[in-house]
Parts: C-alpha cells; structure tokens; sequence
C-alpha cells in the first residue's frame, strides 16, 4: 500500500451495544475486514508476534486491522465486553497484552503520502520508518524518524520520537499537524489544535492512552542530505572516548545530533571481523549543515586515536539508517533509561565497569545529546516531558531467559546517575513483561502535565480500557 485515506473531517461513531447481545466474538468477526484470531487459531501466535520477543503474548482476542473502521469495531467490542485494549504495530516496544484482553495490530495499514508542495506526509498506524524515509526522499525532503528503520513511525511519534535530527529540528511529536484517533467511545476523531486541542496535545506525548491512532499529519523538512555516519573505537580507548563526548557535547551546535554507545560484542562468526569479541565505543553523528564544516566539528573525535571504523561523510538521508546500523531481526531484549539535567565523567569508570567485559550480562550502554531545538516548546503544545534535559541515558541488555540478572545491573546503572536524575523516557523503556508503575510513568512528565493527562484520561476514557501500556491512570 502506498497512498492513505483521507483523515475524516468530523467525528464517525459506532453504535453502543452490549456484550451479551451484539458483541459476540462472531459478530466482530463478521464486521472486521482483517483477521479475528483466537488462542488455538491458525495465525494467532505470528499475529501475536513482533520484534521484542521477550515475552509470549496471550490476549483473549486479536484484531488484525486494516482501516480505521475495523479499529472502531474491535474497540466497540472491546468497551462493552470491558476487554483491556493493548496496540501493536512493529512490535519493538510490545504491549502487555495480559490474559483476557484484546491485542489491536495496525501493520498491515501501512500508507504513506507525501505532499511536497506542503511539506507534510500523512501516515497510517503501522507503517515503519523506512517506508516514509523512502517516499520523502523522493521530493528532497525527510521525516523526523529515529533510529531503527522498521519501527512503526506512528507509535514512535506518539512518545515523543528523539531521531537523527533532534537538535535540529526537536521531537517528531513536535511536527504533527493533524490525528485520526478511535477514542474508547469507538468514536473516530480528526483531532487537531483548533478542533480538540486537548486531545490533541495528549496524544502527542501520552502514547496509547487516549486511543487507537489509525493515522497521522506530520511536517517533513527540507533536508536531502546530511554529514553522518560513525566512529568505533577499540576497548583501549573507551574510556578517553566517553569522557571526551561529554566534553564536546558542551560546545556544539543545534544542527549537530549525536549519540555514543558502549557494547562487548560477541566472538560471532556472523560478525565483521573488526567487531568480533571486542569492547568497543561507537559515536553517531548527524549534521545537516556543511560537510567542511562538520569535518571540524568532527575533528576533536577522531584525534582520540585510530578508528577500527569510520563511516562518517556526506551521505544521502535516505541512507541514514546506516548510522546506527540497529538489528533488523526480532529478539529478546530489556531495556532502561534516565534523562539527566547533567553528566560529568566522575562517572564514566563506574558506568564502564557495570556494563564492560566484566559485567555479569552483555549492555549495550548509551548516551543521547539533548538539547537545541528539543529544550524549546512546539507552536502547538504537547505533553512531551523535561524538554531542559541534556542527556538521555539508555542501557539495553538481550535476553536469554529471564532478566532476574539484568534488572540489578540496568538498577545499577542507573543509581550511578541518579543525582541528576529528572525523569522517564517511555519509548526507551522496553520489555519488563508488565508495565512500569504509576510512579515511573509519573516520572516521564512535568507535575502540571501529569496531572492534565489524568483529567483527560478520565474524560475520554472513563473506564481505563486503554489500560495495558505504561498506563496514565485517571483522576
């Protein structure tokens, strides 16, 4: 599918029914274009399934959507059967679709299209980032996409959305203009600033609380290419490697995004050569000025010492996934985060001596570079958290069995920041098989705006049927 719908221009609602009239499963079936799968069906366990395979998914139901009318049927179901809803669409995140709930997959809507007149490109509720990075390419422009080219671009957003382009351009959720959501109601709203301008600043920020998204309105800006790639260094250098990214992060630039991460790679033969068994650092670079200029900007880094790789110049963006060259195949993870207020190197020895080659699991450890456009506030408000952070801290373990052993080193982690602590960000929180406690997802927001998004859970979803999430719980 490459073209989406038009957004409704009103609101279209499902008639109310009961669960013990109307709303048997059979109906649902009959009434829903894509798959109604239960435990025991052929295709329940691979609809069930997705990128993060930490957990094994049980709902009760799933709905496999392909438009936004078979998204109003399954939450009308859901509603009057008082099913808890969970969303999925790449499935890197994962719901925590518990035993008696209902599981809503939006993959196969997958449109995308781009208006390059007005910059702005509409997109359906499962299509992954590399599909609208490609069709934006084509008219010179780029969408404020992240890191991991098949991660659903509408889910991404929702949290906020920290890309390749943060400090230039700030948080995808900054850059969208219009929102086609199915509230609890089973109501299909077009919301914007001017028709629902609550609902539309807590969608962006509040995930999947308020609603099943079946499409999005998002800016593009006009960058066709950019400097970037990465800079790996051996584990001798690790150490001067961290502490001279945080002293060059203090100096730089808005137009200049980066990141560095830590990881000891397994001795593979699936792996470089260059890479194998090694403790390395890695820094991402993302600039959308001069190329000669980001060869200065760039300079301090590579003078730490050689490189056993550098990928950094001027590339198209349509490559841009190259930067971090994420996995692209399914697996086991676990992951934590802690945006900062600061970060200095009295830290760095500690940090590499929990998540080294002598930590007791594999950590992939991280620092993201805040900051520029991300610490200034959108033309239309939003619920997106600690815009004054300067850092986000990321530590991320792959999974075999449990993560009784990883939770104590990623709390380990994190108690080592913990001073400069100031909250959550929730799409860098993953797996855990249960949602994060109220007091975690309090965290991911400011006092006030917390408090705003509790009053507007309880105006648009009275019952908390959007409830298996990291859940905003009503006032």
């Amino acid at each position: 599918m490459t073209d989406t719908p038009g957004m409704p221009t009103d609101t279209m609602c499902a008639s109310t029914s009961t669960c013990d009239t109307v709303n048997t499963i059979d109906t649902l079936v009959d009434r829903v274009r894509g798959p109604v799968l239960r435990p025991g069906d052929e295709g329940y366990a691979e609809e069930c399934s997705g990128f993060q395979m930490a957990f094994q998914q049980r709902p009760s139901v799933v709905v496999g959507a392909t438009g936004a009318d078979d998204v109003r049927a399954a939450v009308e179901h859901a509603a009057a059967c008082d099913l808890p809803v969970a969303v999925q669409a790449s499935g890197h995140g994962a719901p925590f679709a518990a035993e008696g709930g209902m599981l809503i997959t939006t993959g196969r809507m997958d449109g995308v299209r781009v208006d390059a007149t007005a910059r702005t490109a509409r997109l359906e509720a499962g299509v992954p980032w590399e599909r609208v990075v490609a069709e934006a390419a084509r008219h010179g422009l780029a969408p404020l996409n992240g890191s991991g080219p098949n991660v659903g671009a509408v889910s991404y957003t929702l949290g906020g959305g920290l890309g390749l382009l943060a400090r230039s351009y700030g948080y995808a959720a900054d850059h969208v203009r219009a929102i086609e959501v199915v509230t609890a109601d089973a109501c299909l709203r077009h919301v914007t600033p001017d028709s629902a301008p609550d609902l539309f600043w807590a969608l962006r920020g509040g995930r999947d609380n308020f609603g099943v998204v079946t499409g999005l309105e998002v800016d593009l800006v006009p960058v066709e290419r950019i400097y970037g790639g990465s800079l790996v260094f051996d584990g001798p250098l690790v150490e001067e490697v961290l502490r001279t990214y945080l002293e060059w992060t203090r100096s730089l630039p808005e137009e200049l995004t980066s990141s560095v991460a830590t990881i000891v790679y397994p001795d593979m033969l699936q792996l470089p050569d260059h890479l194998r068994g090694r403790y390395v650092a890695q820094i991402r670079i993302g600039y959308t000025g001069d190329a000669a200029e980001g060869e200065r900007l760039v300079a301090p880094l590579r003078a730490i010492g050689p490189r056993l790789q550098d990928t950094v110049a001027e590339m198209s963006y349509a490559e841009s996934a190259s930067i971090y060259e994420e996995p692209t195949t399914p697996h086991a993870y676990c992951g934590d985060n802690a945006l900062l207020r600061e970060l200095d190197s009295s830290v760095v020895r500690p940090l590499m001596d929990l998540t080294g080659p002598t930590a007791p699991v594999m950590c992939v450890f991280g620092i993201r570079h805040l900051g520029g456009a991300l610490s200034r506030p959108p033309l239309a408000p939003n619920a997106v958290g600690h815009r004054d952070a300067r850092y986000l801290l990321t530590i991320l373990s792959p999974l075999d069995g449990d993560e009784d052993t990883v939770r104590p080193v990623h709390q380990g982690v994190l108690a080592q920041v913990e001073r400069w602590t100031m909250g959550t960000s929730l799409n860098f929180v993953f797996s855990r098989g249960e949602p994060l406690t109220p007091e975690r997802v309090r965290s991911a927001y400011e006092p006030g705006d917390y408090d705003r998004l509790t009053g507007l859970k309880a105006r648009y979803d009275p019952a908390n049927t959007f409830r298996i999430n990291h859940n905003i719980r009503r006032s």
